[in-house]
C-alpha cells in the first residue's frame, strides 16, 4: 500500500526499506497525475515500497533533496539514496529504474 507522508519527521522511518521508491508530486501537476496509477501498479507487485511526498505539504523535504521539478522520483536502497529520475515514467520505465 502506498504510504502519504503527513510530515518531514516520518520520512527517516519510511526509507528504511530494503527497496524504498520516493515520489514528490502536487495535486495540482498534470505529469504527476500521469505518474500515480503506474505508481499503484508497482506498488501491487510488491517489490518495492511506495511513499508520496506532496512538497506542497512537505516543501523542506523537496529543499532537503534539492527537488526543483515534479514528479521527481527517488530510489533508496536500505534507507541510502541510489539516484534519481525526473518526469513520468511508463510503467516498464520505472521498473527498470529500480532494479
Amino acid at each position: 500500500m502506498i504510504k502519504h507522508l503527513e510530515n518531514s519527521s516520518e520520512f527517516e522511518k519510511e526509507v528504511q526499506g530494503e527497496v524504498v521508491l520516493v515520489d514528490f508530486y502536487a495535486d495540482w501537476c498534470g505529469p504527476c497525475q500521469m505518474l500515480a496509477p503506474v505508481l499503484e501498479e508497482l506498488d501491487k507487485e510488491g517489490k518495492v515500497k511506495v511513499v508520496k511526498i506532496d512538497v506542497d505539504s512537505i516543501p523542506d523535504l523537496a529543499r532537503q533533496f534539492r527537488v526543483m521539478s515534479i514528479p521527481t522520483v527517488m530510489l533508496f536502497k536500505n534507507g541510502q539514496f541510489v539516484k534519481k529520475q525526473l518526469g513520468y515514467m511508463p510503467l516498464e520505465a520505472l521498473k527498470e529504474f529500480v532494479k
